[in-house]
């Protein structure tokens, strides 16, 4: 199948998914939901390249044409190593730190990442490169990604979480905050309610499907109008996990499926 490849290490890749399907409604989409090996954000550097490496091999052998990563962790950790290795061109996503700085009013932009994230050089290239005299300020928020996972969104942990780490950035005025994880916009009504109405809340997500339709374009790999649209999920975890959070995340029919074992 000639398709768009999209892998996050669990289901919040999907909020990629979701803005990818409505730029390009005529692309065949792949996805992979590395379940079994969650959360990125607190896993050794050589094991995240490596499950990297992984799902790009999956993903091709399943007939993508292009490859995101749908997961700041995985781009900071293995981009580099990916493009060296694989043909196929790799869009890569990255917290929206230059359009929230161009946002800022304060000159305090705040961040909700992972640790993985927020530790790698990649990010510390981002920030430094663009901040000049502006601050931004990083706040890890482990637990988050797991409990976002159960697919309660409104659950009193994820409410305690959230509030916890956006006002760990209020406190310190800031007025723009990125969700630096593909899981957060799931729960991005929770941040914005914990901000308040004078903080923006930014993501990454749109930026990414016109990156990737511009690549398309210019590669002429775009589909044409009249492409068959096939949607396939995959997981390196379990299809009973996964297959709710589909029903609640994915706006059409989706079926979870296992990955072959030695994928997972």
């Amino acid at each position: 199948m000639n398709c768009i490849g999209v892998f996050d290490s669990g289901i919040g890749g999907l909020s990629v998914l979701r803005e990818i399907r409505e730029i390009l409604p005529n692309e065949n989409l792949t996805y992979f939901a590395d379940a079994g090996h969650l959360p990125y954000g607190d896993k050794p550097v050589n094991y995240i390249r490596k499950r990297g490496i992984n799902a790009v091999r999956f993903l091709a052998e399943q007939g993508a044409k292009a490859i995101v990563i749908a997961c700041n962790t995985a781009t900071a950790l293995s981009v580099a190593q990916l493009r060296v290795r694989f043909q196929i061109p790799i869009i890569a996503i990255e917290p929206a730190v230059k359009p929230a700085l161009a946002l800022t009013r304060s000159g305090k932009v705040g961040v909700l990442a992972t640790r993985g994230t927020l530790k790698s050089k990649r990010f510390a290239t981002l920030v430094s490169r663009f901040a000049g005299t502006r601050q931004v300020i990083a706040q890890p928020c482990p637990g988050l990604v797991e409990e976002i996972e159960k697919g309660s969104l409104d659950s009193p942990a994820i409410r305690a979480l959230v509030e916890q780490y956006t006002r760990a950035l209020t406190c310190k005025d800031v007025d723009v905050i990125v969700l630096g994880c593909t899981h957060y916009p799931f729960v991005r009504g929770l941040v914005e309610q914990a901000a308040g109405g004078q903080v923006s809340v930014i993501d990454s997500g749109l930026p990414v499907a016109r990156q990737l339709a511009n690549q398309l374009m210019v590669r002429n790999l775009s589909a044409p109008g009249t492409n068959s649209r096939i949607e396939k999920f995959w997981t390196s975890g379990s299809t009973e996990q996964m297959q709710p959070l589909l029903d609640l995340l994915w706006p059409g029919e989706a079926r979870a499926c296992r990955v072959p074992e030695q994928f997972c």
